[in-house]
């Protein structure tokens, strides 16, 4: 079994569409480089921003 890390030690990004911070999840590994949106929700309105 592999070291368990603590959620401070995880890389974070800023959500395109509402602005605040997300950390790393593990569905996220093969890709984090192209995650934008924090949620399924913010990537729905990613175009309707006014």
């Amino acid at each position: 079994m592999g070291r368990q890390r603590k959620k401070a030690d995880l890389p974070t990004k800023t959500c395109a569409v509402c602005g605040l911070p997300f950390t790393w999840r593990k569905k996220w590994e093969k890709c984090w480089d192209d995650v934008k949106y924090c949620s399924e929700r913010c990537r729905r309105r990613r175009h309707s921003t006014s």
